[in-house]
C-alpha cells in the first residue's frame, strides 16, 4: 500500500517538477518518518516550487515564511493580542501552524528566532506566553539555504541542523531536463491545475504502518555501528547524535517501504547515510584545509563498516 501511494504521489509531483526523482522520493521518506528537510542549493534551483507541489500533491495547508535579519519569534509563532470587543486576550496563530511550512533562507534570521522552530519540529508543538498549541499533523518544514551567499547570514547552530531528518540540494538539471522546463511552464504554470492524490489522513496511516518495517538484528546493528564510527574518525570532530542513529533507522525502513519491501536491508543504510548524517558532522580544521568535505569523510565511514551478510546456516 505505502509503495502504491508513493508511486501516485511521485507521479503527480512529477507534473511538476523535472528531473528530481531522488529528491522526490527524500521528501517522501522525511515525510513518512515526521521529519523535516533542510534544501541547500543556490537560488532558482526548485526549491519553493517543490514545496508547494509537495503541498498540492497531499491537500495540506502551505505557508512560506520569508527568514530575514528583523523577523522576530512572535512573525513565525504567533502572538496573543488583546481583543477589545471581547475583553479578553485572544491567540494569533503564525504561519508555523501550517502542515507544511516553507522557511526560505533560514540562515538569514538570528538565532533568536530561529530557535522559535526549535519545539516545533521536535514536539509538533509552540508554547506562546505559558500557553503550549498543538500544530496540524502531519507537519513538515522545509527550509532553504544559499550556500554561496554568506553576507548577512547567521550559521545554523549543531541544534538547529540535529532537528534535520535530511539535507539535500537538487542541483542544476541537465541540458535536456531544462530544456523540458521551459517546454513545460512555457504557456501555463502546470502547478496551478494540479490536483491532490492522498488525503493528509492517509499520510497518518502511513507514517505508523512505516514503523512496522521489519529491520533484523543485524541491520540494526550496522545502523548503530556506523553512526557510532562517525565518533571515532580521525577528521570528525563532532559525531553524529543518538538522534542521528534514530533517524537514520527510520528513513531506512521508509525507503524500504517506498520501495515495496517489508524489510530494510544494509543498501538502505549506505543509500540513506549521507543524506542523514552529513549535516549533523562537524569536521576538524585540518580536514577542511585538505578541502575535504563532509560527504566524502561520510562514504569513507560507510566503507570502512563491515557489512552483514545473510548467514547460510
Amino acid at each position: 500500500m505505502i509503495a502504491e501511494t508513493a508511486a501516485k504521489l511521485r507521479e503527480n509531483i512529477q507534473k511538476v517538477i523535472v528531473g528530481k526523482d531522488e529528491i522526490i522520493d527524500l521528501a517522501l521518506i522525511a515525510m513518512l518518518c515526521e521529519g523535516h528537510i533542510l534544501l541547500e542549493d543556490v537560488p532558482g534551483t526548485g526549491k519553493t516550487t517543490l514545496a508547494k507541489t509537495i503541498a498540492a500533491s497531499l491537500g495540506c495547508t502551505f505557508r512560506r515564511v520569508q527568514f530575514t535579519p528583523d523577523l522576530l519569534p512572535s512573525d513565525v509563532t504567533g502572538i496573543y493580542y488583546y481583543n477589545q470587543k471581547a475583553q479578553e486576550f485572544e491567540f494569533r496563530a503564525g504561519p508555523v501552524f501550517a502542515q507544511i511550512l516553507l522557511a526560505d533562507e533560514i540562515n538569514r534570521a538570528t538565532p533568536r528566532t530561529q530557535s522559535a522552530l526549535l519545539e516545533a519540529m521536535q514536539e509538533r508543538q509552540v508554547t506562546v506566553d505559558i500557553a503550549t498549541h498543538k500544530l496540524p499533523r502531519p507537519f513538515l518544514v522545509l527550509a532553504t539555504q544559499n550556500p554561496v551567499e554568506l553576507e548577512g547570514t547567521f550559521p545554523l547552530p549543531e541544534a538547529q541542523l540535529d532537528r534535520f531528518l535530511l539535507k539535500v540540494a537538487l542541483g542544476y538539471p541537465d541540458a535536456n531536463e531544462e530544456n523540458d522546463i521551459l517546454l513545460r511552464f512555457e504557456r501555463v504554470d502546470p502547478l496551478d491545475s494540479l490536483e491532490k492524490v492522498v488525503e493528509p489522513e492517509e499520510i497518518l496511516g502511513m507514517q505508523t504502518a512505516v514503523r512496522q518495517i521489519r529491520v533484523e538484528t543485524s541491520v540494526r546493528n550496522y545502523i548503530v555501528n556506523v553512526c557510532r564510527a562517525t565518533r571515532d574518525h580521525e577528521d570528525i570532530e563532532l559525531g553524529a547524535s543518538p538522534r542521528a542513529t534514530m533517524a537514520l533507522y527510520r528513513t531506512c525502513q521508509a525507503l524500504a517501504a517506498v520501495n515495496g519491501r517489508a524489510f530494510v536491508i544494509p543498501d538502505d543504510v549506505k543509500h540513506m547515510a549521507p543524506f542523514v548524517l552529513t549535516h549533523r558532522l562537524i569536521v576538524n580544521p585540518q580536514t577542511r584545509l585538505r578541502g575535504r568535505k563532509p560527504e566524502q569523510v561520510i562514504a569513507e565511514v560507510v566503507a570502512t563498516v563491515p557489512v552483514p551478510v545473510e548467514s547460510r546456516e
